[in-house]
């Protein structure tokens, strides 16, 4: 019986986003008053246990992702992101073109919200598909790929971060990790999707192709590449100069994840900013406008600290470990399946990867697994699978100008072979960790 609470606000939680289509916010707090209340908590103690789970889980996040989406912001609004793409197009030439616009993905993806990535790049995609008369999803499906790995895998992005501070994992370790298990991913579906990329051969919507303006001042490209790689470089940079020569403060403070972020965003000021021509006012109107793209993700989150507080606080999650730990299942498989069963329920990557963690926290102490491995697992159930309920799919439809059936045997089959091989990779990791 005890379990019966968590079945039916799951259940809830579904049916609210999908059916309903309440905000998801407010989804989660009605799910989380029920579950408490069922669970023998006052409304006094449900509402404090609400608050608790927020206030902990946003008050190391906000910073992350607050400065994540001022930085992605510059990228994209300096140019960076079009200069990045244009220059590895050109250098890596015709004949690798896939590969330089898989690395490109990789490297703008890193500092910017999935969507906001995709919406960057995809046009530039369709511009190079037109100029070079390849076919579209041959141009455009690996860069996909590679921008949900670091969607799914890589902080600082919201999910991995979020799971991260859930599992208390160490960031720098989950962006080594996560690159070394992402990777052979995004060649996997490269190469599993060669026929498909090749077969499906949509009509270029030319409305979406990115015009560049001349008038606009661009940084060197080596300046845009640093600067978009710099929180990687210095939050994963820092953990492998520990195993090196040991703890030191610079080392720690520079790796620290709010540091480096925060270190991130003063460079891009003033090499993307001031540097280009721009005012110190036109640079802070540009990073206010940042600000409103992360308040919705931050809400999410939000939601799913208070579902995970009411868990610890009603001891479902305890019950709930033991009864996961008892099925003999590996940890890491178990968290991929708990977040791919959401994800395909829920549609949002962001909401499965969350409530799986909520539901796999009580296992993270006891397992013996690498809790980087354990977000890396969950991160990439929570990408499996992407249908009609994600918008994703129709964001990829429509740019890609491809019908529903198409979506599925491409964007669809791409999202599950990142997340399957990806899954495959962290396994392979844990018998070296």
């Amino acid at each position: 019986m005890v379990f019966v609470p968590i079945i039916i606000g799951i259940i809830a939680l579904i049916l609210l986003v999908t059916v309903v289509k309440l905000d998801t916010f407010i989804s989660f707090m009605l799910v989380c008053i029920f579950m408490g209340v069922a669970g023998g908590l006052s409304m006094d103690e449900t509402v404090s246990a609400i608050q608790t789970g927020i206030g902990n889980t946003l008050g190391f996040l906000v910073i992350i992702l607050g400065f994540g989406a001022m930085l992605g912001k510059l990228v994209a609004e300096s140019g960076a992101a079009n200069k990045i793409t244009n220059s590895l197009v050109k250098r890596f030439g015709m004949k690798n073109i896939q590969f330089s616009l898989i690395v490109t993905g990789f490297i703008v993806g890193i500092p910017m919200f999935y969507t906001v990535g995709f919406v960057i790049l995809v046009p530039l995609v369709i511009a190079i598909a037109y100029q070079t008369k390849l076919p579209l999803l041959y141009v455009g499906l690996p860069m996909l790929a590679s921008l949900s790995v670091t969607h799914g895998f890589l902080p600082p992005h919201p999910a991995p971060t979020a799971i991260a501070d859930m599992y208390e994992a160490d960031l720098g370790l989950t962006l080594i990790y996560g690159i070394i298990a992402g990777i052979p991913a995004i060649i996997a579906a490269k190469f599993l999707l060669s026929r498909t990329m090749k077969r499906i051969k949509p009509t270029l919507l030319k409305e979406y192709v990115v015009e560049t303006d001349e008038n606009i001042q661009t940084p060197p490209l080596l300046t845009c590449l640093v600067i978009a790689l710099l929180p990687v470089l210095l939050i994963g940079g820092s953990s492998l100069l520990k195993v090196l020569v040991g703890e030191n403060i610079i080392i720690d403070s520079v790796g620290n994840p709010a540091i480096a972020m925060l270190l991130s965003v003063l460079a891009a000021v003033y090499f993307l900013g001031i540097k280009t021509g721009r005012s110190m006012v036109e640079v802070m109107k540009i990073l206010s406008s940042a600000i409103s793209s992360v308040a919705v993700v931050l809400l999410i989150i939000a939601g799913a600290g208070a579902f995970k507080e009411i868990m610890v606080e009603t001891k479902i999650s305890d019950q709930l470990g033991v009864v996961l730990g008892n099925l003999g299942l590996s940890p890491l498989i178990l968290a991929w399946l708990v977040a791919a069963l959401i994800r395909v329920s829920v549609g949002s990557a962001t909401v499965a990867a969350l409530t799986a963690a909520g539901i796999m926290l009580p296992m993270v102490g006891q397992s013996g697994v690498s809790p980087e491995l354990l977000v890396l697992a969950t991160g990439a159930g929570s990408i499996t699978f992407s249908h009609i309920n994600d918008g994703g799919f129709w964001l990829f439809k429509e740019y890609f100008n491809v019908s529903v059936k198409e979506t599925l045997l491409s964007w669809t089959l791409m999202e599950t072979t990142v997340s399957v091989v990806g899954l495959i990779g962290v396994l392979l990791l844990n018998l070296f960790v």
